[in-house]
C-alpha cells in the first residue's frame, strides 16, 4: 500500500535520480517535476529517464519567463548582491520553482513535496521557507537519518546509480554539484571543496576565456523604465531585444562572448558554515547591476515571508521614477560605462559646473561644514583633555 503521492522537484541529476528511486523503495508514488529556467537540458531525456525510474507522472513546465519578470527583475531593481559579489542565481530561482511544484501538488492531490538538497546548504531552507508558506508537507532525503546513514556523499550515490542503472552526468573524477538556470552555472563538491585548489577551465561553460574574446567591444544601449531594462540596442549593428526573456538571453549571449561574468567566492551560508560558491557565472545581471547602481532575504529563502513582500513593494516604488538609457561597452570579461542619460534625472549640469556658478552660493557651505564639524571639535576637546590629566 502506497506511504502517499510525493511531487519530487527532479534535475535529472545524480541526488533527485537516486532520491526518486529511494522514494519508490520506501512505499511512495511519485510524480517528477522538472523546472525548465533556462538550463541547458535534454528535457525529452530528463522524461524518459524519470518514467524509467518509476515516476508515475512527469511535469516538465518551461518557467523562463516568469523567472526573468517576477524574480530576476526586482533583483535588478534592489540591486540585490550578496557579499559583494553574488548575485543570487540559485537563491531567486528556488523560490520560483518551488512555487510551481506546490501548484502542482495541489493540483494532482499530492500528500507531500520533496527535493534533493542537502542537509548542510542554503537550498533546503530555500525550498522548504517557500513550501512551508504554501505547501506544509516536506519529505528532505538528506535529512533522514535511514537515507543519509545509506549514502554519505557523492560515491555512494554514484554506486547507487551504477548498481540499478541510473545514467548519471557525474564520474568519481568529476563529481560535481551543478545548478545552472538563466543566471548563472554554478558548481560544488570534488576538488573546489578545498578553496586552495584551482577550478578545472573546462567547467565555465557559459562564458568565453577573457584571453579569447574578440579584441574588438560589442557596444550596448540598455533603456529602463521603473527600474528594469526595456530595451537592449546594439549600436553598431542596430540589433534591437524588448521582450524580458529575449532580452535578457541577448545580454548573456554578449556577456558570455566577452567572459564577463566568472567570479570564485568562499560564502558564508544561513545555515551557518562557509562555503566555496565556486564558478557562478552571470553576465546578464553585471550588465545590468552595472547600470543601476540588499536583498539578502532572498537568499535565506524569504521570499514569501510577510517582510520580503513588504521590501519588494517598497522597492517597487522606489523604482516608479528610474527610466533612462545607459550606454555601456562590454570587452575582455568587463563592463564599461560610456554613458547615462534620464528625463527624470536629478543630475543638474549647471549646478554641478565648475565654470558656471548657477543657482547656488558658495558661502552656503561654511555653515555646512561647521554644523557637520561640532562633533569633531568636541571629541578633540575631549581627546585634549585626557591628554593633559595623564
Amino acid at each position: 500500500m502506497s506511504k502517499g503521492l510525493v511531487v519530487l522537484a527532479y534535475s535529472g541529476g545524480l541526488d533527485t535520480s537516486c532520491i526518486l528511486l529511494w522514494l519508490k523503495e520506501q512505499g511512495y508514488d511519485v510524480i517528477a517535476f522538472l523546472a525548465n529556467i533556462g538550463q541547458d537540458e535534454d528535457f525529452d531525456a530528463a522524461q524518459k529517464k524519470a518514467e524509467k525510474l518509476g515516476a508515475k507522472k512527469v511535469f516538465i513546465e518551461d518557467l523562463r519567463s516568469e523567472f526573468v519578470q517576477e524574480f530576476i527583475w526586482p533583483a535588478v531593481q534592489a540591486n540585490a548582491v550578496y557579499e559583494d559579489r553574488y548575485l543570487l542565481g540559485t537563491s531567486i530561482a528556488r523560490p520560483c520553482i518551488a512555487r510551481r511544484q506546490v501548484q502542482i501538488a495541489r493540483q494532482e492531490r499530492a500528500q507531500y513535496v520533496s527535493h534533493g538538497a542537502t542537509g548542510k546548504g542554503n537550498d533546503q531552507v530555500r525550498f522548504e521557507l517557500t513550501c512551508y508558506a504554501l505547501y506544509p508537507q516536506i519529505i528532505a532525503p538528506w535529512r533522514i537519518p535511514e537515507f543519509y546513514s545509506r549514502f554519505r556523499g557523492r560515491k555512494d550515490l554514484m554506486e547507487y546509480a551504477e548498481k540499478h542503472g541510473i545514467p548519471v552526468p557525474v564520474t568519481p573524477k568529476a563529481p560535481w554539484s551543478m545548478d545552472a538556470n538563466l543566471m548563472h552555472i554554478s558548481y560544488e563538491s570534488g576538488i573546489l571543496e578545498n578553496p586552495k585548489n584551482h577550478a578545472p577551465s573546462d567547467l565555465y561553460q557559459m562564458t568565453k576565456n577573457p584571453e579569447d574574446s574578440p579584441s574588438e567591444p560589442d557596444v550596448l544601449e540598455i533603456d529602463f523604465a521603473k527600474g528594469v531594462p526595456v530595451r537592449v540596442t546594439h549600436v553598431k549593428e542596430g540589433t534591437s531585444k524588448d521582450t524580458p526573456l529575449e532580452l535578457f538571453c541577448y545580454l548573456n549571449e554578449i556577456g558570455g562572448k566577452h567572459g564577463v561574468g566568472r567570479i570564485d567566492i568562499v560564502e558564508n551560508r544561513f545555515i551557518g558554515m562557509k562555503s566555496r560558491g565556486t564558478n557562478l557565472i552571470l553576465q546578464s545581471c553585471i550588465l545590468l547591476m552595472k547600470c543601476c547602481g540588499s536583498l539578502s532575504l532572498s537568499l535565506s529563502g524569504f521570499w514569501y515571508s510577510p517582510e520580503c513582500e513588504f521590501v519588494r513593494h517598497c522597492i517597487d516604488k522606489s523604482q516608479e521614477n528610474v527610466e533612462g538609457r545607459v550606454q555601456l561597452s562590454v570587452f575582455k570579461g568587463q563592463v564599461y560605462i560610456l554613458g547615462r542619460e534620464s528625463p527624470k534625472s536629478l543630475y543638474n549640469e549647471e549646478l554641478v559646473s565648475m565654470d558656471v556658478q548657477g543657482d547656488y552660493d558658495p558661502c552656503d557651505a561654511s555653515g555646512f561644514i561647521k554644523i557637520n564639524a561640532v562633533r569633531l571639535r568636541e571629541h578633540n576637546r575631549l581627546q585634549g583633555a585626557a591628554q593633559k590629566t595623564l
